[in-house]
């Protein structure tokens, strides 16, 4: 376990004890949502569940493509190379379209159920952390996770349902 303090507040950080990286691929549900980041507030209200399709690379490194469908009807996209490191369940990576790097680590997997991932993102020298719940089913321990990482309760969402893209209708059909 390493430790990582954000605004004098400490947390250990926690990889789950035995990752298998191909039992985590295919496509979850984006359900819960919880960070310590300035612009959460005046975002959490918009916010929609949507989709997070995991793609184990031969190498052990992880493909995430996620997808939720705006109010208009078209879909956003974001896709994600999780770099794998030596520790099974942690991986990194960069995001262009946020410009900042990511310490992403799998807390906790029921594959058949849901999934916590723990994400620790630096631009520009500062850091906030992220939490998210992917799930096969309904919100488990999301909330009570997120309290103990130091996230205020004001900062945590567990995502209405929303409609579904196309291209994940076909996937989860």
């Amino acid at each position: 376990n390493e430790k990582f303090c954000i605004k004098q507040s400490c947390v250990f950080q926690v990889v789950v004890k035995a990752f298998f990286l191909l039992q985590v691929g295919g496509t979850w549900y984006l359900v819960g949502f919880a960070t310590n980041a300035d612009w959460f507030v005046s975002r959490k209200a918009d916010m929609k569940m949507g989709t997070v399709t995991l793609t184990p690379q031969s190498n052990g490194d992880l493909e995430m493509d996620y997808s939720s469908l705006k109010p208009d009807g078209s879909c956003w996209t974001m896709n994600h190379l999780a770099k794998k490191t030596d520790i099974p369940g942690k991986f990194t990576f960069s995001s262009q379209r946020w410009a900042n790097e990511n310490d992403m680590r799998m807390v906790e997997v029921k594959y058949d159920e849901y999934s916590l991932v723990h994400t620790i993102k630096t631009k520009a020298g500062s850091s906030y952390i992220l939490n998210k719940l992917y799930s096969k089913k309904e919100p488990h321990k999301f909330t009570k996770f997120s309290l103990e990482q130091g996230i205020l309760p004001e900062n945590i969402a567990i995502l209405p349902k929303n409609g579904q893209c196309e291209r994940d209708r076909e996937i989860l059909s």
